[in-house]
């Protein structure tokens, strides 16, 4: 009844999937995403070198941490219910894992490819987990510099570039702050246990933000409580704190949401907003120009291979451009089919929350086609009603 994980210590993605197996005991062994095994075997059935990637007791493949996670969950091993019965609350849990998946990664780009003084020797430990074993020193050497180099890369196409550092710093450390008042009072996101909240949260805060040396330093120096929950985020051990949390273990009560919750659901809305906007604009306008593209057609096919492109906003008082991700869509999309499935006095409730922290744009802002995933990958769905 073991499982097999594929990923990279200081994959983002593999961070989320990890931690869920952690915390709710799944028995798995990892295999780094290097090894003969994955890219000989594993590779060839998902048709593209990606992680994380799950083999199921019964040799199924299961690749994406959203998908991997309702895998496990749907076996039963959940302690307790990581997607909330609350509506109010379950929205706002796919809220912070949609934010958490894509908005928190030009801190965690910037602080570990721009922090070579502190970072480097670190890294080329880490990223020794994609490349093959047994490889001469100066081999491996040429193969780290090609694989960082894409990241550098990368780093640039998600709006990290000098004329954005200091603005990346700021945004993050508003971002620590919050985190760390909430924290100090609650264990987890949305109280007494984790949530889809917090696993959405977890790659940027854990991979990155909380094993990189820079990043490590500063959320230990400047958020402890932070740090505590990354901490508490990859053990199987219950974390009980007399002092903090007098729920037993249960989530807040959604009439009665904390200030410091609201605070960070504000920052969402004014940091994250705008580049999910323009993305979801960038990627109608790219569909108004391809209608030939056909339902099923995967996001990374030929007729797409220059991809949706870039998309302009303004972040922070600065005219930046970013990497259109479809995938980014699918998960916007959970958001919003957890809030179409709420009868009409449920959307109302929901929508107050909302409408109170700047963020009720989310429920209506939607690509034309639906992006759905199918054999392991993004393809385009049905036009929206």
């Amino acid at each position: 009844m073991t499982y097999t994980l594929y990923g990279m210590a200081g994959s983002l993605y593999t961070a989320r999937a990890r931690s869920y197996m952690r915390t709710h005991s799944v028995p798995f062994s990892e295999v780094k995403a290097g090894s003969e095994e994955f890219v000989g075997k594993v590779v060839p059935q998902i048709g593209r070198w990606i992680i994380p990637v799950i083999k199921t007791p019964d040799d199924a493949i299961i690749q994406d941490g959203a998908e991997i996670i309702d895998h496990l969950d749907g076996a039963g091993f959940s302690k307790n219910p990581i997607y909330p019965t609350d509506p109010k609350l379950l929205l706002i849990a796919h809220l912070f894992e949609l934010f958490g998946s894509h908005g928190l990664l030009r801190p965690a780009m910037h602080y570990r490819w721009n922090f070579d003084e502190v970072n480097l020797p670190f890294l080329r430990e880490t990223f020794r987990d994609v490349l093959p074993s047994g490889l001469p020193k100066e081999a491996e050497d040429a193969a780290f510099l090609h694989a960082s180099g894409r990241m550098r890369k990368a780093a640039e196409v998600f709006g990290v570039n000098p004329d954005t550092y200091k603005l990346v710093e700021e945004s993050y450390a508003q971002f620590l702050l919050l985190m760390e008042r909430h924290l100090q009072e609650h264990p987890f996101i949305l109280g007494g246990h984790a949530t889809i909240a917090d696993y959405g949260l977890i790659g940027a805060m854990y991979a990155h933000l909380g094993r990189d040396p820079a990043p490590l330093r500063l959320m230990q120096i400047s958020a402890p409580n932070v740090f505590r929950w990354v901490e508490r985020m990859n053990m199987a051990e219950v974390f009980v704190d007399d002092s903090m949390d007098r729920s037993g273990g249960d989530l807040f009560e959604s009439d009665a949401l904390p200030d410091s919750l609201l605070h960070i659901m504000r920052f969402i809305s004014d940091d994250y907003v705008p580049e999910i906007t323009a993305h979801v604009d960038r990627a109608n306008s790219w569909l108004e120009a391809n209608p030939e593209v056909e339902t099923g057609a995967q996001t990374n096919n030929k007729s797409m291979k220059s991809g949706l492109g870039l998309a302009p906003f303004e972040w922070r008082g600065a005219a930046i451009n970013t990497v259109v991700i479809p995938y980014r869509f699918y998960l916007l999309q959970r958001l919003q089919d957890a809030f179409d499935r709420q009868p009409q006095e449920g959307q109302t409730a929901i929508r107050a929350i909302f409408e109170s922290t700047g963020l009720e744009t989310l429920f209506t802002l939607r690509t034309n086609r639906r992006m759905e995933r199918q054999d392991n990958q993004e393809v385009w769905g049905d036009i929206q009603p």
